[in-house]
């Protein structure tokens, strides 16, 4: 390995390579997710609320891997194909019934949750997979997921996960440096799935949950995942929408991506336009995220 090499912000030494190989000769036997379990365990290698990060050191692997690096036992599961799509059902005796009225009418008992517990899970990934039009795909890395409720009958559902690694308008709205980017990127949210469900007609709804959950989202965060944020981003298909109802809540457009995926940082891929937008979730939002800690 002639030059420095770094896969999920982490530096990537010889000597870890070395440790890798080991562990796989040793230990690989028992499977990948073993491997990645134990390679957390012996980096110490943990979110900020002390977990092990075993998704990340599982893709980590994946990467050396590709290439060429070290070379990992095969998969004792059968890897998902391409384009699949997890399956999800509607909740039990489900009411579909139109909701319509003035927002004023409904605001008393309107409620956004924090989904905690599996049967809140199970309503989200229902509703999410049935309706909104890129499906549920199961996280990877921090995410928070919520359920706008009137009198326990859900009107929404959004979920807050990582950001993209890379998007030049909002970096030149930080003003982000090489090296600050990659350090504090954690303190960056995005709002990667909005859903107004089918049947609910109440003008102004969408934004006034846009402005709930923000003002609850950083407390939500701390409490679960250990660390504050700075930044909500997310990213509208203007094919399909507006983005009228962000704006409404005060998010900021920042313009138009080039058509690559939130991740893809080889060009590889070509998707739809979106428009970005964001939202600072402190005033000193700029001075937090261009801290450098020391190497």
């Amino acid at each position: 390995m002639d030059q420095e090499l770094i896969i999920r912000r982490r530096v990537i030494q010889v000597a870890d390579l070395e440790l890798i190989r080991q562990l796989i000769v040793r230990e690989g036997a028992q499977g990948r997710s073993h491997l990645s379990n134990r390679l957390c365990e012996l980096w110490d290698w943990r979110q900020a609320n002390g977990r092990y990060r075993q998704i990340a050191c599982r893709d980590l692997l994946r990467r050396l891997e590709a290439k060429g690096l070290i070379q990992l036992p095969p998969p004792q599961r059968s890897a998902r194909r391409p384009g699949y799509r997890h399956e999800t059902r509607l909740p039990d005796r489900w009411d579909t019934l139109p909701v319509a009225g003035p927002l004023a009418e409904f605001l008393p008992r309107i409620e956004v949750r924090l989904v905690q517990d599996a049967a809140q899970a199970r309503t989200y990934t229902g509703l999410i997979g049935a309706y909104h039009y890129l499906g549920y795909q199961q996280a990877t890395g921090a995410q928070l997921k919520y359920l706008v409720c009137w009198a326990d009958r859900p009107l929404a559902c959004l979920s807050f996960g990582p950001a993209a690694w890379k998007l030049a308008a909002r970096d030149h709205y930080i003003g982000w440096s090489a090296q600050a980017r990659p350090q504090r990127l954690t303190w960056v949210v995005n709002n990667d799935r909005f859903l107004i469900l089918p049947g609910v007609r109440i003008p102004h709804l969408a934004s006034h949950v846009l402005v709930a959950t923000l003002r609850r989202l950083r407390a939500d965060w701390q409490r679960v995942y250990g660390h504050d944020l700075a930044l909500a981003e997310t990213f509208i298909e203007q094919d399909r929408f507006g983005g009228t109802c962000y704006a409404a809540a005060n998010w900021v457009c920042l313009g138009q991506t080039r058509g690559r995926g939130r991740n893809d940082r080889t060009c590889a891929r070509a998707v739809p336009l979106k428009t970005v937008w964001v939202y600072p979730l402190r005033p000193d939002f700029r001075v937090v995220l261009s801290q450098e800690t020391s190497p």
